[in-house]
Parts: C-alpha cells; sequence; structure tokens
C-alpha cells in the first residue's frame, strides 16, 4: 500500500511550486514552526514534483535528525560540511569578509591542541590589538557560527568535541576557497592550491585510506556475503539492491558513491510511492550493511550511506494486525475440512504458537518431540534456516492441536519433511512456497483487508491474547521466538512445563 504522502503545492498568484508540509507536534518546539515551507522555484509540474521529492527527503531527514539524541560526527560528516563550505565560497553564497584574506587567518585551521574556548578566539591581545589576533579570532567566530549553521539546517544535535571539529572542518573548506580565489584574481584558473598538510592534520590518512582504484558493488556484496554466510534469500535481496543503486547512479564504482546520490536515490524511491519502512529496512539498510563492511575491511574511504535516514511514522491504516475471533474461525474451520496438508495444518500449528510460517512449513517428523512428557516442535537450524538465534528452540503442541490428529500424521509421515508435497522455492526454503500457498487460500476466504498478513498476523493474534489472558511476557516471547530484550532475560532457561502452561 503507497504511504500517503504531501504534493508540491502551487502558490496561487506566482504560479511557484512549493513544499508545504506540516511539522509532527513532538517536533515543533524544537523547529519552531508548524508547517515546513520551501520554494521549489520553479512552475513546472514535472520538475516540481522531482525537487520535491528531493526537499521533502531533506526535511524527513533533518527531523529524523531532530528525534535523534546527541551524536557525535564522524569522518563524512565532516569532510561533507568542509566541501559545502568550499562550494559555497566559490559559488559567491558566502559573502567577502576581509580578514580571510589575510594570510594570517591560515592559523583557523592548525588546532591540534586547541580547545573550543581556545579555538573561539580566547586570545590575549596586546595594547596596540594585534592584527594577526584579530584576523584569527574574526576568522575562528565566523567558523564556529557557520557551523552552528550547519547543525541547524541538519536538525543534528551533537557532543563538544564534534562542534569543535565541525568548526575546523568548515574552516578550512572556507580558507581552501579563498586560496582558489586568490589564484583566480591573479588570472590563475588552473588547480586548487597546494594545501595537503593542512589537509593530513584535518584528515588525517590512518583515518582513513586512499581510494585510488575501483571498488565495484559486486566486489562489497561478494566479500560481505563470505565472511557473514547469509541465507541465498537474503544475497538475492541485496544483488538487488546495489543493481538498482548501480542503474541509479549509472556506474558499479562504490567508491564514486556520494551521500548526495544516496539522498536522490532515497528520494526517488518516495516519490515512486514506496512505503518508507521498507526503503528504510529493505533499501537503504542492506546498502549501508554492504558499504560498511567495504569501510571496516579499507577498501572504501568512507560510507555515504552512514547518516541516510528515512523518518518511518506509520499510519493507523497501515499497521499489520492479528486475526479477530471471526476471522481465525473462518480460517481454522476450512483449515479443517482441507485435504492438503500445509492449509490443513499450518495454519492451526502457527495459531496456537505465534510461529513463523517458513518455520512451520520446514518442519520434519523427528522434529516433533517428547520433552518431560509434552509433546512439542522443535525448530532446528537443521530442518532450514531460522531468521535469528531466538528462532531455535522447542515450542509445546497445545492440546486442541493433539486432538486434531496432529500426531496421528507426523506417525504416518515417519520421517523427513512434514509437508513434503510442498515444492521448495527458488532458495530451497518451503516457507516461501507455503507462504504463497496459503496467502492466496486466505484471500480466497474473502479477508482482503491489506492490514492483515495471511501468515504472520497468527503472531500478532498471538500476541494480543497474550496480554488479554495475562500470560507471562517472557514465555510469550521464548515460545514466539522473539529476541530477549534485557539482559535479566537472558538469564536462566524456560522448562517446557512453564511454556506448556502458558500455552
Amino acid at each position: 500500500m503507497a504511504l500517503s504522502m504531501s504534493r508540491p503545492w502551487k502558490h496561487p498568484k506566482t504560479g511557484v511550486y512549493w513544499l508545504r508540509k506540516g511539522v509532527p507536534a513532538d517536533l515543533r518546539a524544537a523547529v519552531g514552526k508548524r508547517e515546513e515551507k520551501v520554494s521549489l522555484k520553479t512552475k513546472e509540474p514535472s520538475e516540481a514534483r522531482r525537487l520535491h521529492a528531493i526537499a521533502l527527503a531533506a526535511v524527513e531527514e533533518r527531523w529524523a535528525n531532530l528525534r535523534s539524541p546527541v551524536r557525535k560526527l564522524d569522518e563524512a560528516d565532516l569532510r561533507r560540511a568542509s566541501e559545502l563550505t568550499y562550494q559555497a565560497r566559490l559559488d559567491g553564497r558566502i559573502a567577502d569578509d576581509p580578514f580571510w584574506k589575510s594570510e594570517t587567518a591560515d592559523s583557523v585551521w592548525h588546532w591540534e591542541n586547541d580547545t573550543l574556548d581556545v579555538f573561539l578566539g580566547r586570545v590575549q591581545q596586546d595594547a596596540a590589538g594585534d592584527l594577526r589576533n584579530n584576523a584569527r579570532l574574526l576568522a575562528r567566530e565566523w567558523c564556529y557560527s557557520a557551523a552552528k549553521s550547519f547543525l541547524a539546517s541538519q536538525g543534528l544535535t551533537v557532543d563538544i568535541d564534534s562542534e569543535l571539529n565541525l568548526a575546523k572542518a568548515v574552516g578550512f573548506g572556507r580558507r581552501r576557497a579563498e586560496l582558489v580565489l586568490a589564484q583566480r584574481r591573479n588570472g590563475n584558473f588552473g588547480q586548487d592550491p597546494a594545501i595537503a598538510p593542512a589537509a593530513n592534520a584535518i584528515f588525517p590518512a590512518t583515518v582513513s585510506p586512499t581510494v585510488t582504484t575501483p571498488v565495484t558493488f559486486q566486489s562489497l556484496l561478494d566479500g560481505w556475503s563470505t565472511e557473514k554466510r547469509p541465507v541465498a534469500k537474503t544475497i538475492y535481496m541485496w544483488q538487488r539492491v546495489i543493481d538498482q543503486v548501480a542503474a541509479f547512479v549509472g556506474h558499479t564504482d562504490a567508491a564514486r558513491l556520494s551521500a548526495d546520490d544516496l539522498l536522490q536515490w532515497k528520494a526517488a524511491l518516495i516519490e515512486s510511492g514506496l512505503r518508507t519502512k521498507t526503503i528504510r529496512d529493505s533499501k537503504i539498510a542492506p546498502l549501508r550493511a554492504i558499504l560498511q563492511w567495504g569501510t571496516d575491511n579499507r577498501k572504501l574511504a568512507t560510507n555515504p550511506a552512514s547518516r541516510i535516514v528515512v523518518d518511518v511514522r506509520a499510519k493507523a491504516a497501515e499497521r499489520k494486525r492479528g486475526y479477530t475471533n471471526e476471522e481465525a474461525a473462518l480460517i481454522l474451520a476450512d483449515a479443517a475440512r482441507s485435504t492438503e496438508t500445509v492449509k490443513k495444518w499450518a495454519p492451526l500449528l502457527c495459531a496456537y504458537s505465534g510461529a513463523r510460517i517458513s518455520e512451520v512449513c520446514q518442519l520434519r517428523a523427528e522434529d516433533i518431540i517428547q520433552i518431560s512428557g509434552v509433546w512439542c516442535m522443535k525448530f532446528d537450524p537443521a530442518a532450514g534456516s531460522l531468521k535469528t538465534d531466538s528462532s531455535e528452540r522447542a515450542v509445546p503442541l497445545h492440546p486442541a492441536i493433539e486432538e486434531a490428529g496432529f500426531l496421528d500424521f507426523v506417525k504416518a509421515v515417519r520421517r523427513g519433511a512434514l509437508f513434503n508435497d510442498l515444492g521448495a522455492d527458488r532458495f530451497g526454503n518451503r516457507g516461501g512456497t507455503g507462504t504463497k500457498v496459503i496467502g492466496k487460500w486466505v484471500r480466497g476466504l474473502g479477508l482482503k483487508d491489506a492490514r492483515l498478513s495471511p501468515s504472520h498476523s497468527w503472531r500478532h493474534r498471538f500476541k494480543t491474547l497474550g496480554r488479554q489472558h495475562g500470560l507471562a511476557p517472557d514465555i510469550v516471547n521464548a515460545i514466539t521466538g522473539h529476541h530477549r530484550k534485557t539482559v535479566a532475560d537472558a538469564y536462566g532457561e524456560f522448562p517446557i512445563d512453564a511454556l506448556y502452561r502458558e500455552c
């Protein structure tokens, strides 16, 4: 279901398109207004839609930053701020200031031992007023003010060290631009002046390697997958993501990828109507992980996706929900009449355990065992891949499952896959095929609500019933295979008789 989103607003008098978006209630105090307004500076509808998506992405990134706790700026953040300052000065968007023309301003970006107080100019001047100190003081105060403006524009709250480093990075970008402008005034329009020593002081080579050769997206994915050993489906899905990014930017060199490229990609995904949760979890997160592997293994200088975020605010009409009593009764009644084993047993097992459909579909006869006299189904990685470490578990069979004749069914199978008539998908898993079979069948029963997930809604229902009947939350999590939320939850075991009692 596509996410409802704002559209370009056309000014009734000027005909110029604008972005107008209401500020969420929890951010109004921080933003200082109830509505964001940004001129798109165009009267062309198609161009307005493109620029609107980019502007909207920037606004939502700033909002996400405002919701984030105090953070520490990394090298990529500092480089970006320095480069933006450099370009803005060359483009004339930063006004000329005489004190920046003085060579004494060079000291503004020699900061190795400076604290914030020293950087801001707590420098003693002699009685005559030393010009060198004046130039340094004015330059540094400008840097600090520019850094504060940069943080405000991005909605960032940073620690004191990051604030200082940002001011210095901005100063480096400004001084670099001033040196280029000085060369141009002398008729030299060649390369930037040699300022490598200062650059090395700001961005040490030991922090980030210099990338001189192409690094393909494919090589990073291959390296990541060799080390992490994900399931085949993950590799397939992530392969699609890097192919999409390569097609969007027009090349396959991850070393050339910039944060601006990814912001435009994110804007295009939003404009296409994808849900923001899908963009965050299925697009940006995989790419960020692959690029981070490249950075950690010194194949890339930085991870341009490290600060690409999406503000995910699910709407009530989009949240998945569990089955109602009536819907559950309808499905289970039809399942009881079915002659197809997966339709007959999978919904029943999911209903009384909250198990994932993929876990149930790959059960083997030998996974149905007795523990302390209680019949259980054991979710074992030997039967097929499991989603998380917590997914490996034994779950007691509810009496209703036994009464339906499930143990007789298992006995007849004897060994091997319980649902051997269910073909495996392209990744060798029965769960993918089972999801499609059950999804089509459940929708055919008239349950068309998009908030229902034909298989996953049993997990939602199980959690709802657990709350309704006062079941112990940690035991409910143990039954469903959800992560343990605290260190305390990880202590001790969950006896089968305790799980059976809660079932």
